[in-house]
């Protein structure tokens, strides 16, 4: 087993580890507690988190598994490797989130979300988990979300044994599709468990994989997305944020369609296309969608 700490003074900007894996970027971190997504306001834990890391492109190319806490200003880690790559990518340590802070627009309800979690940093996360776990994501709870991955990666991911305890990889495209519709809704799926198996189908087959949507323009990126089965808008933009580089990517879920109404109904414009177009300028543009997370966890969590 590799340990190791990372000082988060030599960040560029603050952190806060809690905040950054349970407000509802992620799905794909648990913790051995028992205790994710238990609470909505979640800031500045010392839990430890865990999860298995496929091989990532330009990161690594083995599997790892990951254990990382954070206390005393450092992050505290366990992996069968060097971990320090692999939370550098996911999450997002390499970000000047000083600069991105500063990019944000001065409005009351912005500092507002701030000042309540401040260090919250966007994720990284493996496409096709990412993928998979938002068209989970429709009209359900972030705490149902979590349990329905969870299940998936117990029933299909495959078995790694570290440090004398056992985890479970989030499952391969390839194995998902071998699974029945019957078989995910006894997962609690539901009117989802098609949309997983056949989105499924076609990352396997090579029909289409989320990562190609990089290096598109946002929207056209967006676009290629919704071509997944169960994708529409809102899942391509949570995934575009989530994974794969697009910080302007704003999502436009019943949260931030309240903070619309309530804050900035000058950028309601009927359709979301068009709505999204006004938000992400009012948000701050490039980092809009940074600027929409904050205010995401802050509104779900009681905030006004």
């Amino acid at each position: 087993m590799e340990t190791g700490v990372i000082d988060l003074a030599s960040l560029d900007g603050a952190f806060d580890l809690q905040s950054t894996l349970e407000s509802g970027q992620s799905y794909l971190w648990d913790r051995p507690d028992g205790r994710m997504y238990e609470r909505d306001a979640a800031h500045g834990g010392d839990a430890w988190y865990q999860t298995v890391v496929p091989p990532l492109d330009g990161v690594s190319d083995e599997s790892a598994v990951v254990r990382v806490r954070q206390t005393d200003g450092a992050l505290e880690w366990e992996s069968n490797l060097d971990a320090v790559p692999l939370l550098t990518h996911l999450l997002r340590l390499d970000d000047d989130l000083d600069a991105i802070v500063s990019e944000m627009p001065d409005e009351p309800l912005v500092r507002r979300a701030y000042e309540a979690y401040p260090g919250m940093r966007l994720v990284r996360d493996p496409p096709f988990g990412c993928l998979v776990s938002f068209i989970c994501s429709a009209q359900m709870r972030v705490s149902r979300i979590f349990g329905m991955q969870s299940r998936l990666r117990e029933t299909y991911g495959e078995r790694v044994e570290f440090d004398g305890e056992t985890y479970f990889a989030y499952p391969t495209p390839e194995r998902l599709a071998e699974a029945t519709e019957d078989e995910l809704r006894d997962l609690s799926l539901g009117y989802r468990a098609p949309y997983v198996r056949r989105t499924a189908e076609m990352v396997a087959t090579s029909e289409a994989t989320p990562a190609e949507a990089r290096g598109r323009d946002y929207e056209d990126a967006r676009d290629f997305l919704t071509t997944f089965v169960g994708v529409g808008d809102k899942v391509a933009d949570c995934v575009l944020l989530f994974s794969l580089d697009y910080l302007e990517a704003v999502p436009l879920d019943t949260w931030i369609r309240s903070a619309i109404e309530e804050h900035y109904p000058d950028c309601d414009r009927g359709n979301y296309a068009d709505t999204s177009r006004a938000i992400r300028e009012r948000l701050g543009g490039r980092y809009a969608g940074y600027t929409q997370t904050y205010v995401f966890h802050y509104l779900r969590s009681g905030g006004e």
